[in-house]
């Protein structure tokens, strides 16, 4: 079992002058499921090498058992260091790609050709893809082989617009998680704020905040194990 965890390059929070990237509990959590179920697991990002950690992410309050576990490994540090950049990264590599969340991919991530490249051809070659947080953003643009938008008509959650207001960002993103996938045609439904929740549609795991990152990986892991044995 082979597989992709893209996290984003941007570290600027808009215009507000702080810093952004990738949350750690996004990372840390699906990490050590996908690590302790066997897997071989490649870090990449649009710009290779360390990508940005939201330094609000490695606050006490925000830390867990994973994240302790990711901070003390150094094995997952140095890859940390040194991800591979997304336009050397081949679809055909993988048996599943994962994104996690902060808010830096609604930056970059979203707006990637070779991001949006991946995710078509993932789910192209019939294999599963799952996205927490903010990552559901990044499928804006992606589309179905005849042309509509990935998420028409399929279930799907992220970053609800309360919790985005909960952290006082609303007016800072440049677009709104929750708006954008209903935009998109996308059955969005929603959890209570900070509270894990998970919603899987055939290929397509999505789930809504940092507290559904390691529900959304170990549901990948089973459809990984069901796929395998069919």
């Amino acid at each position: 079992m082979k597989i992709l965890m893209i996290l984003t390059s941007h570290d600027q929070l808009g215009n507000t002058g702080r810093k952004t990237g990738f949350w750690l509990e996004e990372l840390a959590a699906p990490y050590y499921i996908f690590k302790d179920a066997g897997a071989d697991i490649v870090l990449a990002s649009p710009q290779g090498g360390q990508p940005p950690l939201d330094p609000k992410s490695n606050e006490p309050a925000f830390q867990t058992a994973a994240t302790h576990r990711f901070e003390a490994d150094a094995e997952a540090r140095e890859k940390l260091a040194a991800t591979v950049c997304l336009d050397s990264v081949n679809q055909a590599d993988f048996d599943t790609v994962f994104y996690p969340g902060g808010h830096g991919p609604l930056w970059d991530l979203a707006e990637d050709k070779h991001s949006i490249a991946l995710i078509e051809s993932f789910l192209a070659a019939n294999k599963p893809i799952a996205l927490v947080c903010h990552a559901p953003g990044v499928l804006r643009h992606a589309k179905k082989p005849d042309g509509r938008p990935l998420v028409e008509g399929l279930k799907v959650t992220g970053f609800t617009n309360t919790e985005e207001d909960g952290v006082q960002l609303t007016d800072v993103v440049p677009f709104l998680v929750e708006d954008e996938l209903k935009a998109k045609g996308g059955k969005y439904s929603r959890g209570d704020d900070w509270a894990s929740y998970v919603v899987s549609d055939g290929l397509l795991i999505t789930g809504q905040n940092p507290a559904s990152s390691a529900a959304a990986a170990t549901l990948l892991v089973k459809q990984l194990a069901a796929a395998n044995q069919a």
